[in-house]
Parts: C-alpha cells; sequence; structure tokens
C-alpha cells in the first residue's frame, strides 16, 4: 500500500508539471545566460546601470546577466527587438523614460510599450538640473522667469535630442511657466554643455554627475533641480515643484520583459533587484551616478509608466514634439 502511494503520488506530480510548464520553467530560472539589452551606447548612464544590476543579479542566481547595446531609433530597435523575443525571461529590456515618452513622439511604432512589454523592476530615478549660463542675469527660478518673459524667443535651451528627457523636461516648463525659450537639440551630452559654458545655447535641463563640477566651478549656475525633493548633494537648491507643484521629471530606469513572461519568472527577477538594491555596495555607485534608489513591485513600476506615458503624451501634444 505505501508504494503504490508513493506511485500515485509520483504519477500526480509529473501530471501537474506537465499540466503547468511554466511553473517548471519558472522553479528552474535562471538554468542558462540572460540578456538585458540596452538601447543606447556602452558608456552613459543606462548602460552602467543595466551593468550593474547585471552583475547583482548574477552574483545572486549563479547565471550571467549578459548586456547587450542597441542603440538607434530612440531606444525602439532594442524595444523592439525584446518585444518580439521569446517569453522566457531570458531577454530583458533596460526600460526607461524615453520609451513612455515614444508612445506619444512616434506616430508609427511596430508596438506598443503598455501593451507589449511587461513592467519587471523598476531601479533607479534620475532628477534632472535646469541650470543656465553665468551670462544670464538670474539668481534663482522666479528671476529667470521674469528674464524669460522679458524677453521673448531669445533664450535657447538646449537638449540631446527631440524627444529626450531634457527636451520635455524643457518643454514641461515652458508649458506651466509660460515662458517662450526656445528648443536647441544636440547629438550628444558634450556638446549641449560646452555650448552651455560658452553661451551660445543658455538653459539647460541635465543629469547631475555631468554639471555638478561646473556648477560648484562657477562654470554653471543652478537655478533648481526636477526632483520632487531637494537633492542631498545641492541642499539649497529647491525644487521647481517649490513654485509650481505638479513639476517633476526623472529619467526612470528598470528592466521589462516580453509581454508573455511568466509572472513567477518576473517574480524572481523582482525579488532579486530588491535585495539589489538592498546592498550598500551596489547603492552606493548607483548614487554616484546621480540617482535616486528607486525600489518597488512590478505593479508599481506598471503604475509608474502609465502614468508617465499619460503625462508625457500631453506635453508631446502641447510642444508638438516629433521624433519619427
Amino acid at each position: 500500500m505505501e508504494r503504490r502511494h508513493f506511485l500515485q503520488l509520483g504519477a500526480a506530480a509529473v501530471a501537474t508539471l506537465a499540466a503547468n510548464p511554466q511553473t517548471c520553467r519558472a522553479q528552474a530560472y535562471p538554468s542558462r545566460p540572460v540578456r538585458i539589452i540596452v538601447g543606447f551606447p556602452a558608456g552613459g548612464i543606462s548602460d552602467i546601470t543595466a551593468r550593474l544590476i547585471g552583475q547583482s543579479l548574477s552574483a545572486q542566481l549563479g547565471q550571467p546577466f549578459i548586456i547587450e547595446n542597441r542603440p538607434g531609433a530612440t531606444t525602439n530597435l532594442a524595444t523592439e527587438a525584446v518585444v518580439n523575443a521569446p517569453g522566457d525571461g531570458y531577454t530583458l529590456l533596460l526600460a526607461t523614460m524615453i520609451n513612455a515618452v515614444n508612445a506619444t513622439a512616434f506616430s508609427k511604432l511596430n508596438f506598443n510599450f503598455i501593451r507589449d512589454i511587461a513592467p519587471v523592476a523598476s531601479i533607479i530615478d534620475v532628477p534632472l538640473i535646469m541650470e543656465v549660463n553665468p551670462s544670464i542675469p538670474a539668481t534663482t527660478l522666479p528671476e529667470f522667469i521674469a528674464y524669460a518673459k522679458a524677453n521673448p524667443g531669445k533664450i535657447n535651451y538646449a537638449s540631446v535630442g527631440t524627444g529626450s528627457p531634457n527636451n520635455v523636461a524643457g518643454e514641461l516648463f515652458k508649458m506651466m511657466a509660460d515662458v517662450d525659450i526656445t528648443h536647441v537639440p544636440y547629438r550628444g551630452s558634450s556638446a549641449v554643455l560646452a555650448d552651455l559654458i560658452s553661451g551660445q545655447v543658455q538653459v539647460g535641463f541635465d543629469p547631475l554627475v555631468p554639471s555638478i563640477d561646473l556648477i560648484k566651478a562657477g562654470k554653471l549656475r543652478a537655478l533648481a533641480t526636477t526632483s520632487t525633493a531637494r537633492l542631498n548633494v545641492l541642499p539649497d537648491i529647491p525644487t521647481v515643484s517649490e513654485f509650481f507643484p505638479s513639476f517633476e521629471v526623472s529619467a526612470w530606469q528598470g528592466l521589462g520583459a516580453p509581454k508573455s513572461t511568466p509572472t513567477a519568472v518576473i517574480d524572481t527577477i523582482n525579488r532579486h533587484v530588491q535585495v539589489g538594491l538592498a546592498d550598500s555596495e551596489l547603492t552606493a555607485k548607483l548614487v554616484e551616478l546621480g540617482a535616486v534608489l528607486l525600489p518597488g513591485s512590478p505593479a508599481d513600476f506598471a503604475d509608474r509608466i502609465a502614468r508617465d506615458t499619460e503625462k508625457w503624451a500631453k506635453v508631446v501634444k502641447f510642444a508638438g514634439i516629433k521624433a519619427d
């Protein structure tokens, strides 16, 4: 009787696994290397973020998490590659705020980001600094707004390209402050900062890391940050939201997966990302990038993506941004 009972239990277990192959795969995940596809060249903040979280996941899960850089089409090439990949957890996307902007900035995409990518885990927020060339006679945000209104169309703000975080930050500021400043797109952040320092353009909305030393050296003047709270490294610099309460721009980054990826696999990855974000060595490296940690569940990340997609759609339409 004991032998018969044992065989019955064994047969039932095999039947359960056969009927639920996703459960079996999730239990074994990962059993081979995982790719994280990044829509930017190597060396930037997004690439470094992916490599840091990939190293953490590799150490925890015992399989390599390999970074694959696929820049092009404002991250759409990378996103489409993940959308079309098998939903098995072995191809992930380094998703960014740009994905939320692209949903409206591009009139024709071969995918719908919210529909086709499953949010896995948010990782960081990257707030921006609104900074000006010292020749601008304004040391506070209200003074800058007054100066801009007195000189409509004469002030240029720089970005790293149409639809970029600093572009939509500038357009959101224009919309909320009711000022007329002109967008000048560049091909990279080094060119933006060079012309901002020389005065070819007067305003920028830029990440903390490349700007902080220039601000401390007096080559640029910080007026405000785009975060919801003041930054520890610039405690005397107010946020834009102190003057316009709903203003907030953060270039978030996180992991996404093909929509058909099993929930158990997504939960496994998310759980280990949370462990990584609680590790002091990893968090110190992320903070060095000028980032604010963004732990949370897949549902939290889904809410953030949905809110930002709706928010940036309004700004894109207001500004007439077309990234095609």
